[in-house]
């Protein structure tokens, strides 16, 4: 196995074979045509494809972004050929039925495969993230003209995918948009109105770019009741079936961004006067499923994209926390504070180096290993072999989301932090990776929710939907791993399992005691801090099941049992800082929330 600086293979290796135990889902149908050997086979690929295609130009694409003459949008070409590879590795529906063209495979399997490409370029690997989004929730909720229309097509790498949500005004409040959908003679509808912030809005990746827009029917409810989807191509077909006919979708101009700058970031305008000639003004869309049931379907893909930000913000951490180690172990400088000569000693071998190393190393693996328990659960609600499994997976899938979104955009962005200062002046210069993954990853805190979002559909919804289900199903879960490590015989990990039981008390009587008001406007006064607080006991609980794990695995057994072994104390190691050194900011946090503090809410504006 090859050491990389993109992703560590060793690490998947674990998480998915000796945790999470992916094998043993071959035994379902869905997954019986699949083995640890094909599993194998897809991720060498994968690590392939992101180390030949996308790699190489992830600097290329941070410094020539995405340009728009004011008629097209101009890209450069490794972009293009590196999408063509994914696509012609039939990776884009990779976790798809193979009704319509997918793989099947499980989507832990998957979860691993987009961490190499989010790692190696973000930019570039954002392009798939969307059209997979699109494939899924067109493939969920449309009808099968329109997945044969549009999502075999995207599963081809023919068209690309958007989701058209923001708009100008209205911004993340989606009960204020104003795009509004006519209906037409034919049963099509005409689309009008702008939208912003919309990632690959427009291109020439692919032969079409297939738009979900939300938008209000005429008469439709007030707020996001009354929001409906609406599929809007970017090309209608022409008399023999080709789509080369121009829909009414025009850009305005496109977004410059501090970070994932290879992925354009656009405002299109849907019915903005370019109708096709002799025709209905209006951008010519479709309705999917029901009128004014948009929101409710677009969650299908927003709570996927959540999650896939998660992912890329992980795989951002992850990376930089690889090339600083690497830097660490080559860059001489200093020596030993007992030293009085001599030669200098590579900075690894100085303490606080270690510290920063160390905490990069605790963020981005047990981001990544939350996200991977992210995907098994939904390999769960798919294929478990009882409908209380299925639905078990559902809600533990449901309250984590929020989680796996924002603790690893906090996070990971820190391990890139770390990373820029292991790299010392030279990590403040764009010559080194670091500088550029700390600027993508600052997006991640933003898009798809910001950690205000996440809070409060955590605190405000998840925790107390059916009187609390979701939240004493993950307690529950934390529970048996706490007994595990309890009852495994090793006496640190009874001392962290004791630390996780008493963090789990405390999340238990916190939530309870900001609800036990029914005041909703005191209770989600300081729901950002819950987030952060619920998030660390969350990744304590995944350290410790990792420690678990490692701990039980004789590191005799395997090929190359020295580096097995050095991998196991690794975890260790990381555990331990998590639990002795993060778990406890948890304390004051939750001494906050008890308090009952209303100082971000109690004063006039005037006084800032």
């Amino acid at each position: 196995m090859n050491p990389s600086s993109i992703m560590s293979a060793r690490d998947l290796e674990f998480l998915l074979y000796d945790w999470l135990d992916v094998v043993s889902l071959t035994s379902r149908d869905r997954f019986a045509d699949h083995s640890r050997d094909t599993f194998d086979q897809v991720l060498r690929l994968c690590q392939d494809l992101a180390t030949t295609y996308f790699a190489p130009h992830n600097r290329e694409n941070d410094l020539h972004e995405p340009t728009f003459d004011g008629e097209r949008v101009h890209i450069i070409p490794a972009v293009g050929k590196a999408l063509r590879a994914f696509a012609d590795a039939g990776m884009i529906g990779a976790a798809m039925d193979y009704e319509i063209g997918g793989m099947q495979l499980p989507h832990a399997v998957y979860t691993a495969c987009m961490s190499w490409f989010h790692a190696a370029n973000v930019g570039t690997a954002a392009y798939v993230l969307l059209t997979t989004g699109n494939a899924n929730l067109l493939a969920a909720h449309g009808s099968p003209e329109q997945i044969d229309a549009y999502v075999r097509p995207m599963l081809e790498g023919r068209s690309f995918g958007t989701m058209a949500l923001s708009e100008p005004q209205a911004g993340s409040s989606l009960a204020d948009i104003t795009t509004r959908a006519v209906p037409a003679a034919d049963g099509s509808y005409r689309v009008f109105g702008h939208k912003m912030w919309i990632s690959g809005g427009d291109h020439e990746l692919s032969d079409n770019i297939v738009h979900l827009v939300l938008a209000r029917i005429p008469g439709a409810p007030e707020g996001t009741r009354g929001i409906s989807l609406f599929v809007v191509p970017k090309f209608l077909p022409d008399a023999d079936g080709n789509a080369t006919v121009h829909n009414d979708v025009a850009l305005s101009g496109i977004n410059h961004k501090m970070g994932w700058r290879g992925t354009v970031n656009t405002a299109p305008v849907f019915g903005g006067g370019n109708f096709i000639p002799g025709g209905e003004p209006g951008a010519i869309g479709y309705l999917v499923g029901e009128p004014n049931h948009g929101l409710a379907q677009m969650f299908t893909m927003m709570n996927e994209a959540r999650i896939g930000v998660g992912l890329a913000s992980t795989a951002l951490g992850y990376t930089g926390y690889l090339k600083s180690l690497e830097y660490a172990r080559s860059r001489p400088q200093g020596r030993p504070v007992s030293a009085r000569g001599g030669a200098q000693v590579p900075i690894i071998e100085h303490p606080d180096v270690r510290r920063m190393l160390l905490a990069q190393k605790s963020y981005a693996e047990g981001a990544l290993a939350l996200q991977l328990y992210c995907g098994k659960l939904v390999d769960e609600h798919r294929t478990a072999t009882t409908e209380p499994g299925r639905d078990r997976a559902a809600t533990l899938l449901r309250i984590l989301t929020p989680i796996a979104k924002s603790w690893p955009s906090q996070w990971c962005l820190a391990a890139n932090d770390l990373a820029i200062q292991i790299h010392g002046g030279a990590g403040y210069t764009r010559d080194y990776d670091v500088e550029q993954h700390y600027r993508d990853n600052r997006l991640n805190p933003i898009h798809e929710g910001t950690h205000g979002i996440q809070s409060m559909d955590l605190l405000g919804r998840q925790v107390t939907l059916d009187n609390g289900a979701a939240l004493a199903a993950l307690l529950e879960t934390m529970a048996a791993t706490i007994a595990d490590a309890r009852d495994g015989g090793d006496a640190e990990l009874a001392e962290f399992a004791a630390a996780l039981e008493a963090a789990t008390g405390r999340l238990a009587a916190t939530t309870a005691g900001l609800w036990r008001t029914g005041d909703p406007e005191a209770a989600l006064a300081n729901s950002a801090v819950y987030l952060e607080a619920f998030g660390h006991v969350v990744l304590a609980w995944i350290w410790l099941a990792q420690a678990v794990t490692a701990n039980a695995l004789p590191a005799q057994d395997r090929p190359h049992a020295a580096e097995w072994e050095a991998f196991r104390q690794g975890k260790r190691l990381a555990a331990r800082y998590f639990f002795r050194w993060e778990l406890p900011r948890t304390a004051p946090q939750f001494d906050l929330l008890d308090s009952g503090d209303r100082t971000t809410s109690e004063f006039d504006e005037s006084w800032f």
